[in-house]
């Protein structure tokens, strides 16, 4: 799954995407503005795992621009799972765009 990962994250679609997104997000992390604070972006976060979820991996509602050290509050990085706090921002997500069985949604990810 590697290969396909990286594959992915070097595409010319994938790098227009995550440069449309950093814009979008002022180039701020949206996870520190959330809380007042001003941290530069650097890394475009998949708020459903493109591993799991593929059929929303290009959706623009689906991506935010993070810190890495804010990226990293989002995953464990010995299991790459989502923490509480990425399962909580997906939640979120899912509420926003209207999303349903979001339970089911987060089994997929088991």
């Amino acid at each position: 799954m590697k290969k396909t990962l990286d594959k992915f994250y070097k595409s010319t679609r994938w790098k227009k995407l995550r440069e449309s997104i950093l814009r979008r997000d002022g180039y701020m992390c949206q996870l520190t503005k959330r809380y007042g604070k001003l941290v530069e972006a650097n890394t475009v976060h998949h708020i459903f795992p493109r591993e799991y979820f593929p059929e929303f991996q290009w959706e623009t509602w689906n991506l935010i621009s993070l810190s890495a050290v804010a990226h990293n509050t989002l995953h464990d990085r010995d299991t790459d799972q989502l923490t509480e706090e990425g399962l909580e921002l997906l939640r979120r997500t899912a509420r926003r765009v209207h999303l349903e069985n979001v339970d089911e949604l987060i089994a997929r990810m088991k």
